[in-house]
């Protein structure tokens, strides 16, 4: 592996972790992209995100527990059926052609953008004092976690995106506790994935611990940060971030469909 490659994916993890505790999200949505930008399948891309998630969302969830911010209860109660639904993402991995894969990951990252406009309606609910919700506890929070985990598994991501919309709109969580809660189920659904991904020899370790150590600095420090920022300020960087991913990821899937 020339220096150049030890170089970008190094920054990248740092990038993925900044991601990680700022937004909520593993991290997967740079080290996918970043992955299959420099030769690596989408399957290996996706199956190595999983331990980078791990990583960086261990240390995200660490730097939270000791400022106060984790809450073990809220954890437990959606990391438990994400942990069951994470195989299920794994599964189907490997019966998706890789360009199709690569055309739902960008199709997700596109419906997260929306996903942000409306956590941005329910946080502006929320200081109205408007955020009760009505859905039935029990059943959110099985439904959430099972769609995180199935996300986890299916494209190498940690799910934040939709777990946080979700947390805020069922369960009635203001966004900054909903992030914080998000980053610790995190943990939970890169574990379950990455460990079938491991079975399964997909993993590229080396690139894999290259990408998570640059991301456990990245986690640190925007976790230091999140609580001093506007919900304004995260948003604005969420959605431009994934725009920019999503156009990448459709012009990758072009290139995998047709290869020059």
């Amino acid at each position: 592996m020339s220096l150049e490659n030890l170089l970008i994916l190094a920054t990248g993890g740092f990038l993925s972790g900044i991601m990680s505790g700022l937004l909520g999200i593993g991290g997967g949505f740079i080290v996918v992209p970043l992955l299959v930008s420099l030769g690596y399948t989408p399957i290996q891309a996706i199956a190595t995100s999983t331990l980078v998630i791990v990583m960086s969302s261990i240390s995200g969830s660490v730097q939270n527990w000791l400022m106060g911010y984790l809450d073990y209860k809220r954890v437990i109660q959606l990391g438990v059926p994400a942990l069951v639904t994470a195989p299920i993402g794994v599964y189907l991995v490997d019966r998706i052609p890789p360009y199709l894969l690569l055309v739902i990951f960008g199709v997700f990252l596109i419906a997260s953008i929306f996903l942000a406009e409306i956590r941005k309606s329910l946080a502006s609910e929320a200081i109205d004092g408007n955020n009760e919700s009505e859905f039935n506890p029990v059943l959110s929070r099985i439904g959430t976690g099972g769609v995180t985990g199935i996300l986890t598994g299916l494209l190498g991501v940690g799910g934040g995106t939709v777990l946080v919309p979700l947390q805020m709109l069922l369960l009635g969580e203001p966004i900054k506790l909903a992030i914080q809660t998000s980053l610790g189920v995190i943990v939970v659904t890169a574990v379950s994935a990455c460990t079938e991904y491991v079975f399964e020899g997909k993993v590229l370790f080396i690139q894999g611990l290259l990408l998570g150590a640059g991301g456990l600095i990245g986690s640190q420090i925007s976790t230091r940060f999140l609580p001093k920022l506007s919900d304004s300020i995260v948003l604005l960087v969420f959605r431009s971030f994934l725009g920019i991913m999503s156009i990448y990821m459709f012009w990758q899937a072009w290139n995998f469909y047709h290869p020059v």
